[in-house]
């Protein structure tokens, strides 16, 4: 291919879930510091980074379909494009064949090596990097550079539950770890540059292990407990968990640390033990029902969110009404919900019993109108309720703002007559006052 100047700008759009958002931000901060300047929004970049999913449904043509828009666009001066991501990981010889305008393809265990890609890339090479040497991409990124109230923090990666509809264990590889060490520093640094709310996150966050400073062997509860002595971080969230990871002393901190924020999502994905036992999630519906029992008596207002997957290979109407009955039992305050999709390579794209799609499309609805039921119900029920709110935002109206409850809820509240005003990143003490559907109105007490 021919040459092209050194990009001097850059544009990061991530799909997917949050690890790839937190993947998308170091990216973006390790490209800053390669004098590059992120494109502001409307304007064209010299390199444009695709940084991929692969749980979406047709996640692998979405991704074509962006980079033809994106040629479209471009007036003929294309700008370089990389590939990024799980989608990348597991299809990157594809893309290399079928997306002759794709320079680059790098995999998520890999993108600390972007810079040298950029510059073969610019000298008119074709480059590709899917290995996957976890470790080797923390220690190699720079210092964080995340300015808001609420940051990410990646501390897992990876799976080894290699559940049959999953492509993570060969996309993102085996469990992984970072060391507390590590995610110390981070954090401190994340709370010095304004982050009053940190989110640790992983694949199976709740598996994470390590040793603390004095070389005790501590779970994720352990480390919660020592991010919690941050003086200034006032909010502690994780995601995603896996049920046969919540520990005992991981629901314990669920009801001992205050700043250990009164919200768990977790992945439950179907009520039938059959089908779960197809899916290979080592946990059964009733199992999965206890740990809900336990994390609630520790934390009685805990919200609680999970995951379902509608038509798995073999799902019957029996199957699907237990899983109706499951979201009966639990009134989750939301959850994410989609249809079963075959991902190459995984054991269920090849399983007998596959669901018609207009069978999937009715369970889904009928699904999604139960857990929309109850997300309603939860957020009527904390009308009333005195609680903080950590402002991320100004509102559309003027002296608006909006931010999230303890609870992950969205409020949005004017502050009080003749009270001081509010900025970003202040946690206000708030009345909730009214239900919506997507959100709550509050009226501020501070």
């Amino acid at each position: 291919m021919n040459k092209v100047p050194t990009p001097k700008s850059f544009r990061v759009k991530s799909f997917g879930c949050q690890m790839n958002v937190y993947d998308g931000e170091r990216m973006a901060e390790l490209l800053a510091t390669q004098g590059m300047e992120a494109a502001p929004e409307g304007e064209d970049a010299d390199l444009v980074v695709l940084n991929t999913c692969h749980i979406r449904e047709k996640a692998a043509e979405k991704v074509y379909s962006d980079i033809g828009r994106i040629v479209k666009d471009s007036d003929g001066k294309a700008p370089l494009i990389a590939v990024a991501g799980c989608v990348a990981q597991a299809e990157g010889d594809e893309i290399m064949r079928r997306a002759r305008d794709v320079r680059m393809v790098v995999g998520p265990q890999a993108y600390h090596r972007l810079p040298d890609m950029i510059a073969r890339a610019s000298a008119g090479e074709r480059v590709t990097d899917t290995d996957m040497p976890a470790e080797a991409k923390f220690g190699a990124l720079p210092a964080r550079r995340k300015r808001a109230p609420s940051a990410f923090l990646t501390v897992q990666e990876g799976c080894d539950k290699f559940c049959t509809y999953c492509v993570v264990p060969y996309t993102r590889g085996a469990e992984i770890s970072r060391p507390f060490a590590d995610l110390l520093d981070e954090a401190k640094r994340l709370v010095d540059q304004g982050a009053r709310e940190i989110t640790l996150l992983g694949q199976n966050v709740n598996a994470w292990d390590g040793e603390d400073g004095r070389g005790r062997a501590i779970g994720l509860d352990g480390l919660i407990r020592e991010l919690a002595a941050l003086p200034d971080l006032a909010r502690i969230r994780y995601t995603t968990s896996h049920p046969n990871d919540m520990t005992d002393a991981l629901i314990a901190a669920h009801g001992e640390v205050d700043k250990l924020m009164p919200y768990l999502h977790l992945p439950v994905q179907a009520g039938s033990d059959p089908i779960l036992a197809a899916m290979n999630r080592s946990h059964s519906a009733e199992s999965y029902l206890r740990v809900i029992e336990r994390v609630r008596a520790a934390r009685p207002d805990i919200a609680i969110s999970g995951d379902f997957i509608v038509g798995f290979p073999g799902e019957s109407e029996a199957d699907f009404a237990a899983t109706l009955a499951l979201v009966d039992e639990v009134r989750y305050a939301a959850a994410f919900s989609f249809k079963y999709s075959p991902r190459p390579g995984t054991p269920a794209a090849t399983m007998e019993g596959q669901v018609p799609v207009d069978v999937m499309d009715d369970r889904l609805q009928r699904l999604q109108a139960a857990i929309t039921r109850d997300s309603h119900a939860f957020n009527a029920a904390s009308v009333g309720r005195t609680c903080d709110v950590l402002v991320e935002r100004t509102g559309r109206r003027e002296g608006q703002w909006l931010g999230k409850t303890p609870w992950l809820q969205s409020a949005h509240f004017t502050a009080s007559e003749g009270a001081a005003d509010h900025a970003v990143g202040d946690i206000v003490r708030v009345e909730l006052v009214e239900a919506g559907p997507n959100s709550l109105a509050a009226r501020a007490l501070t």
